[in-house]
């Protein structure tokens, strides 16, 4: 992938509590096909570190294989940042947490991520408690191979070539409120002013914080009977020759009160429908946000907002009596404590 760095005019722009500005919490200029709701997400999470005061060089930005992949070139171009490779992204950021807790770990996956090829690890970062907060930018696709189904494309969603998908989804909240994560929360990438207080709760909670995020594929969800997607159809394209043209297109936003549906009406004319939790809602209960979950789908309704809390489960490093001191700060003659050490290390194991 190509990138180029974006201009740096912060003159008049606000700065927070560290002098910076938005930008100085901004990366490269995004790849991703006009109007992805992706970059939406991408500027919730600038927001969000900006608003926190949070140094960008604090940040640990971890990510696998896909569209949503890509997201991690785009924020914090200060913040140390590895792509690993597919599904497999749990794992490093768990090796890296265990060495240098005092970073703030932000994985960003997607559906066909962390969904399918990487779902074990997903339960596992889950299962450990796993200091991080962890983003599904979820499209039911998979992007970057033509449009396939993923793991959580919706019964009876269709294809671009008209076929449905006859396969249960996979709801990643469901699996993180069975598995035990303290954190669950869904939000829409149009909707800013709910996702950047999500995004700062999930970076301020001790464990595993997931916020799945219902982000629109503008490619290869743009036809009439997607239940992800708000892009033109290819009726736009005059294919003189075979091949890919992206037409461009207009992220779709809304804000909708507390209580109510919102119907956000895709560029084809289909619709999503989403419905905030209620205010006599408990999120520190796990049966409630079950059921929430469950009757929501028989009337094809996706509920978003915090979905469960629960912030006394301890994270990994309390678990499994980790130290404190990140393994960069320790002296070496303690990293390496000589031959001499080895006979009384392996007589604990006698």
């Amino acid at each position: 992938m190509t990138s180029m760095p974006k201009p740096l005019i912060d003159k008049h722009l606000p700065r927070n509590g560290l002098d910076l500005t938005v930008r100085d919490y901004e990366g490269v200029m995004s790849t991703l096909c006009a109007g992805c709701g992706h970059d939406s997400v991408t500027a919730a999470l600038v927001q969000a570190f900006w608003e926190l005061d949070l140094p960008p060089e604090s940040a640990a930005k971890v990510s696998g294989i896909g569209c949503s992949s890509k997201t991690t070139a785009y924020f914090m171009g200060q913040s140390h940042g590895i792509n690993t490779v597919h599904g497999r992204m749990p794992s490093v950021a768990t090796g890296a947490n265990a060495v240098n807790g005092d970073l703030h770990y932000i994985g960003i996956s997607g559906d066909g991520d962390s969904l399918s090829i990487g779902f074990g690890q997903f339960a596992h970062a889950i299962r450990r408690n796993l200091n991080m907060l962890y983003v599904i930018e979820n499209n039911g696709v998979y992007g970057l191979t033509k449009g396939q189904f993923s793991a959580s494309a919706d019964r009876g969603s269709k294809s671009k070539k008209g076929i449905p998908h006859d396969q249960t989804p996979i709801d990643p909240c469901v699996q993180a409120l069975t598995l035990g994560a303290g954190f669950v929360a869904r939000s829409f990438s149009g909707d800013k002013a709910q996702l950047v207080p999500l995004i700062k709760a999930g970076l301020r909670h001790k464990g595993f914080a997931l916020i799945d995020i219902i982000s629109p594929c503008v490619t290869f969800n743009d036809h009439a009977g997607s239940t992800k997607s708000y892009a033109h159809t290819y009726k736009y394209y005059h294919p003189l020759v075979h091949t890919d043209f992206v037409a461009e297109a207009e992220a779709i936003e809304g804000e909708y009160a507390q209580t109510g549906v919102i119907d956000v009406t895709l560029h084809d004319g289909g619709q999503v429908r989403f419905r905030k939790v209620d205010d006599d809602y408990d999120p520190r209960d796990r049966g409630q946000a079950l059921n929430t979950l469950f009757e929501s789908s028989q009337v094809d309704e996706i509920p978003t907002g915090l979905l469960y809390l629960d912030d006394s489960l301890p994270d990994m490093h309390a678990t499994n009596g980790l130290p404190e001191r990140p393994l960069n700060r320790v002296p070496h003659d303690e990293l390496c404590p000589g031959s001499a050490a080895l006979p009384k290390l392996m007589a604990r194991y006698r």
